[in-house]
């Protein structure tokens, strides 16, 4: 008879490249993961493991049985939806993985309304400012802002948003005898950067006339960050110019913190994804919520 609690563990264990690591996620304890494994291997009598102090890897057969036992676990976990959805609706458990900003302005919002419709559904919520990996962080669905890199996942666009230079009156007082009114004045202004982006100072951007030009900061950014909301801190604190999102910097705008630059250039829109693991079957918990996130947010606008 086939364990598949014990398949599981050892397609995390794979993933993870850790029994701890795999243990965290699956909210067990190393050693009855460790034990698992073990019985596994002993029912077939092969070695799927190879274990060092750094790292566990499959070996050439567990590589092999590891691919089966996916598509197995994604076979069952398809007909369990189907038998449940039938008779109580979706349930299970529901990872998902957001920046912090988005995920607690946007997302939080719509997985407690999505929560109180199926009671009977596990979420977890993962805020992170670094783009996790879905595997290996087995998460259901990951929301990813900006311009998407390629990825072997489906991707569904959920939005898109602008993004704006803007500035504290703080700090536009200290260039006031050299205002910025122009794109070249605004290269050569101080300038607060995403330390994730490739290219933070690198942008193209449509001019009033409808020109699209490359715009570039002259010297390197002043202050780097990794996040969204530390860019809005120091921003807000006077430190120089932030290119953010409208989403993030709207309340700010409207009630005078900061002030958008040149409002007749614009830089390129950006996107909101919603991404979900390339498998061939897609559970309905990750196709409702998607559905129901882009419903929330087009009927927000």
């Amino acid at each position: 008879m086939i364990n598949l609690q014990r398949l599981e563990m050892f397609v995390a264990v794979v993933e993870a490249g850790s029994f701890t690591k795999a243990a965290d996620t699956l909210g067990l304890t190393k050693a009855v993961v460790s034990f698992n494994i073990k019985q596994l291997e002993g029912e077939l009598g092969v070695s799927l493991l190879t274990r060092s102090t750094r790292r566990v890897s499959a070996t050439d057969s567990g590589e092999r049985f590891y691919q089966r036992c996916r598509q197995l676990l994604q076979d069952a976990e398809r007909v369990l939806d189907e038998v449940r959805r039938d008779h109580t609706g979706l349930i299970g458990l529901l990872r998902i993985t957001t920046t912090p900003e988005y995920g607690s302005r946007v997302v939080v919002p719509a997985l407690a309304e999505f929560s109180s419709r199926h009671p009977q559904l596990r979420i977890q919520h993962v805020s992170s400012s670094k783009n996790d990996d879905l595997i290996s962080g087995r998460f259901d669905v990951a929301i990813r802002l900006g311009q998407l890199a390629d990825s072997s996942h489906h991707a569904r666009l959920i939005d898109r948003f602008d993004i704006y230079p803007v500035a504290s009156p703080d700090y536009l007082n200290t260039v006031k005898d050299h205002p910025i009114t122009t794109l070249e004045q605004l290269a050569d202004a101080r300038w607060i950067a995403h330390s994730r982006l490739s290219a933070p100072l690198s942008w193209q951007v449509t001019t009033p006339s409808c020109e699209s030009v490359i715009f570039n900061v002259h010297s390197p950014a002043t202050i780097m960050a990794d996040n969204a909301a530390s860019l809005l801190a120091f921003a807000l604190g006077g430190a120089g110019i932030a290119l953010l999102p409208a989403w993030l910097v709207k309340e700010e705008l409207r009630l005078g913190k900061l002030i958008q630059l040149l409002p007749d250039h614009h830089f390129p829109r950006q996107g909101i994804y919603a991404l979900y693991p390339n498998t061939r079957h897609v559970p309905e918990k990750v196709r409702a919520f998607i559905d129901f996130l882009q419903n929330r947010v087009v009927c927000a606008q």
